[in-house]
Order: C-alpha cells, then structure tokens, then sequence
C-alpha cells in the first residue's frame, strides 16, 4: 500500500496538481467519488499543503493557491463523481441485482427493502456516508440501485462533501510539507471501518447460508 502511494499517488497528484491546478484537484475527486481507490485523504491535504505555501502558484491563474477556491472545486467533482457512480447503480446495478442476485445471497424483496429504507433514510445515510473514509466513495452506488431521488442526492451528497473537504484541506495546510501523514492518521479509521463491513457481511453470509428453508404452504384436502 505505502509503496503505491509513495509511487503513484504522490507522483499523479504532483503531475495534476502541477499541469492544471484546480482543474487538477476536481478531476481527482471526481475520480475518488466514482468508485476508483483514489484517496481523497491524499488529493485534499495535498491542495492543502500548495495553499499553505505562498510560493506555490497554481498555474492556470498564476496566482497562489486559494483555499476556497480548492474547497469548491473539490465539492463539484465530489458530487461529479458521485453522480457517475450513481448512474452505474441506477442504469447498472439493479437490472444486474434483479438478474444475479440470488447468486450472491440477495432476493428481490430485500432490494425492494433497500428502497424503502433509501426512501426514508436516504438523504440522513448518503449525508453521513460522505463524512466517513471508504464509506463515502462507494455510498452513491446503492443510492443509484434504489433510485433515490436525483435532486435529494446530490443536495445531500454535496452538504457532505462540503465539511470533509474543508476539514483536510485545512489539515493540509496545517500539516505543511507533511501533509502526507494525514493518511497516517485516518488509517485506524480506515481498518476499523473495513473490519466493521467485513465482520458484517461474514455474519451476514452466515445467517442467510444457515436459515431454513420456508415450508411450503400446505393445500387443504377436499373431504
């Protein structure tokens, strides 16, 4: 992991950041929100060390970095990417569910449970979903196969991108020229996280693959 960061995240990021800027910040959020491994625990503090140093010149407008103009601009490829990963769920995801998911342990009725719950949770889970690290990269996905509404997902997907992008970039910037090591600390979250879906879905796997068939209804003998 730490050697495909140090040689090819780092390095992308550098070549973005370096040939166009704030451009080169909304493509990789865009990228990161849209299922990809881009970690935005690297594209934000990286913006954020470039605005702490006034040395630093975004190119395009030759002008030191802003840190505003780096918060919106990560907000709009944030919700770019998520409106991608939305549509694969949507166009994708659930004609592949409907078709295959019996394979994989899910029934039609417990997708059609994912809607009612994105029905009435929806905008509360794509929300706090953005807030949390490997979370809010894939959040859309689901959104999308449930058909949440497109309006409330994006206001509500982009009011979670906003405080996490102001809170890394700001740690970038904090951070300085160790900005890197805001991966470092986000990574117990990370492994908790992971370790908490993984143990779900086993305990999942394990109740489905365990519970008894449904007796057939019996038919009432004629006398």
């Amino acid at each position: 992991m730490l050697t495909f960061i140090d040689q090819i995240v780092i390095p992308f990021l550098n070549s973005l950041y370096g040939a166009v800027g704030y451009a080169g910040v909304f493509v990789a959020m865009l990228i990161e929100s849209a299922m990809i491994p881009l970690p935005s625990e690297l594209i934000l503090p990286y913006a954020g060390f470039l605005v702490s140093d006034p040395t630093q010149l975004e190119p395009i407008t030759g002008q030191p970095w802003s840190f505003w103009i780096v918060v919106v601009v990560a907000t709009l490829g944030n919700t770019t990417g998520s409106l991608i990963a939305y549509a694969i769920g949507a166009w994708g995801g659930r004609p592949f569910l409907e078709r295959y998911g019996r394979y994989l342990l899910i029934r039609q009725h417990e997708i059609e449970a994912a809607d009612r719950f994105f029905e009435r949770f929806g905008a509360a889970t794509v929300f706090f979903g953005r807030l949390l690290p490997i979370v809010r990269t894939f959040i859309s996905f689901p959104a999308g196969v449930t058909r949440m509404p497109l309006g409330k997902f994006v206001l509500f997907s982009t009011l979670g991108a906003v405080p996490w992008s102001i809170a890394l970039v700001w740690a970038g910037v904090q951070l300085g020229s160790s900005w890197a090591t805001i991966r470092d600390i986000l990574k117990p979250f990370d492994t908790l996280i992971l370790v908490g879906c993984i143990g779900f879905a086993a305990i999942l796997l394990w109740w489905r693959l365990g519970m008894p068939g449904r007796p057939r209804p019996s038919t009432p003998r004629a006398d």
